[in-house]
């Protein structure tokens, strides 16, 4: 499914340990694997400069990734200086991942607003798919925990649907994936609709609607080598899409935003961004149709 793979890590994230497990990576499909850190420049006299101390020390900490490698596997450690955000988005563009996989803790709006989030900004600037895994999580796995993990990172996806343009792209995006790797990594999706009774959407809604709609999203990506399983739920849309992720044995929620802009402002409340902020089930972010 994911065959070529950026992991961005700031050793505050705990991704670092992800290098202690190429084995597994390589076990959950992956082949071509990128290590990424950022050190910020320091400035001597005023001027900005290199520290090579700190790119060392970074290098041997990411360096264990490149012993025992699976046959097939290739891993690059690469560390850059300056501001992370453009720096990851020029590893994007040479190593052309199919996916980028960062860290990101629970935070408010106002929080992120303030101190600011190399994730939130990655989501608006590369085209790939961003795997997002909460530190909380990543730090208190225990080895064998993490090595499970790895192996089995994209084998079951929740797709919150709502018949919606972004959920329709997510959809289509999913579906390329499966074309393009028929019996891969990715073993089952849950098409999960939320009717909202709380107003308007329980009204132009309603249940066996939902059902009908899921089912007919289910006969287009029936027969890509993929389970496709649809649930309907009543509710508070990010309540229950939540609620869902704790009932199915999934591996990430899988979330795309619409075609209009302004994910992070404060004033345009956003389903998706509030499951990249409040879910502790790691979230697959998909770009947003161009």
């Amino acid at each position: 499914m994911f065959k070529r793979v950026l992991i961005c890590t700031d050793f505050s994230d705990s991704l670092q340990r992800l290098a202690d497990f190429v084995p597994d990576l390589a076990k959950g499909g992956m082949t071509h694997i990128v290590f990424f850190h950022n050190v910020p420049l320091m400035t001597s006299r005023e001027i900005p400069c290199v520290d090579e101390d700190r790119v060392s020390a970074a290098r041997e900490v990411l360096s264990v990734a490149e012993a025992h490698l699976p046959e097939g596997t290739t891993v690059d450690i690469e560390i850059a200086s300056g501001r992370a955000a453009e720096n990851i988005v020029r590893a994007a563009k040479k190593y052309e991942p199919d996916i980028i996989i960062s860290g990101m803790p629970t935070r408010s709006t106002l929080n992120e607003k303030l101190f600011g989030s190399t994730t939130m900004t990655l989501v608006e600037k590369v085209d790939v798919p961003i795997l997002i895994l909460r530190p909380q999580l990543v730090s208190t796995y225990r080895e064998s925990e993490l090595s499970q993990r790895c192996q089995h990172l994209f084998e079951y996806l929740l797709l919150p649907y709502d018949g919606s343009d972004s959920s329709k792209n997510l959809v289509d995006q999913i579906k390329t994936l499966m074309e393009a790797d028929p019996g891969g990594a990715l073993q089952t999706c849950v098409l999960t609709w939320v009717v909202d009774d709380g107003g308007r959407v329980a009204q132009n809604h309603p249940i066996d609607e939902a059902r009908a709609k899921l089912d007919a999203v289910k006969a287009e990506l029936d027969g890509l080598g993929t389970t496709i399983e649809t649930e309907v739920r009543q509710g508070n849309p990010l309540d229950q899409v939540l609620k869902a992720g704790e009932v199915h044995d999934i591996s990430a929620i899988a979330v795309s935003p619409g075609k209009g802009k302004g994910l992070l402002k404060l004033t345009v409340p956003s389903f998706t961004s509030a499951i990249l902020r409040s879910s502790w089930h790691p979230v697959m972010h998909f770009p947003r149709p161009k």
